[in-house]
């Protein structure tokens, strides 16, 4: 008679070989590999220098199924390089003269440029009582902005981020979860960019009647639709194109179809 006690264990320490593992971050994006896409983040000429660490985006990255592990090995890495193209343009310290061109200088800071000289507390919502004192402007990988993102985000990653906006600037982790967040987070009427870069997102028939259709695009739109979507040929469009065809080169899969929005009109 067989020894089923040890037939199981065989079977079960041979059933993931068979089955394959689940999909890590850390697999797919290793930190060399991290260094070499972000590769001036840690640059002096960087003022977020040593801020956006490897460590910190796997910790975040995976505090949220399906992100970057969705879908088969293109779609994951597709997802990835989406991602950081968005981000790296929010967060980009790249000139056109830079050294590796400037879609080598995502992750070059932290707070969104210029808001030393405004007074914008950026509070908009009346759903998420600001804090006497607490300004809401963009931070963080994605640029967080207004009281009601950071209402939202907070209470998605439990964290008090109304009270405490300043902890997207201060804390990489917390920094990288709003932005993944965000690109995991249907917005109103719009899709969430992860369903869109998976191929989980379909258009309406007022969608594609105004241009919106599944590709990278259409995440532009989502992000900042309103002032880069729909009136042509825009600079800022095409720095998240740049960025994202880089990102794609260096992760060895195609970035697909329909990368602008220049002929989209923004949601409404």
């Amino acid at each position: 008679m067989a020894n089923t006690k040890f037939s199981c264990m065989i079977l079960c320490l041979l059933l993931p070989f068979f089955l394959g593992s689940k999909a890590d971050v850390g697999s797919l994006i290793p930190s060399s590999l991290f260094d070499k896409l972000l590769k001036y983040r840690n640059d002096n000429r960087c003022p977020g220098h040593g801020f956006y660490t490897y460590d910190s985006f796997i910790a975040a990255a995976r505090s949220f199924d399906g992100f970057g592990t969705t879908g088969d090995d293109t779609t994951q890495k597709r997802e990835l390089a989406a991602f950081f193209a968005q981000t790296s343009h929010e967060t980009t310290g790249g000139w056109a003269s830079a050294p590796d061109g400037p879609y080598a200088w995502g992750y070059c800071f932290i707070n969104e440029q210029g808001v030393e000289s405004t007074t914008d507390n950026f509070c908009t919502s009346a759903d998420w009582p600001c804090v006497p004192g607490k300004r809401y402007y963009g931070r963080g990988p994605i640029q967080l902005t207004h009281n009601y993102n950071y209402g939202q985000a907070g209470k998605a990653i439990n964290e008090d981020l109304i009270n405490n906006p300043d902890l997207v600037a201060t804390n990489p982790t917390v920094s990288f979860k709003t932005a993944i967040w965000f690109w995991m987070t249907p917005q109103s009427n719009k899709p969430s960019s992860h369903d869109v870069i998976i191929g989980r997102w379909t258009p309406t028939a007022a969608d594609r009647s105004a241009g919106r259709v599944p590709g990278y695009g259409v995440i532009t739109n989502i992000i900042n639709g309103g002032l880069e979507c729909g009136h042509g040929q825009d600079n800022r469009v095409d720095d998240r194109v740049g960025f994202y065809k880089r990102y794609c080169q260096i992760l060895g899969v195609n970035p697909g179809d329909n990368l602008d929005c220049n002929n989209q009109r923004p949601f409404a």
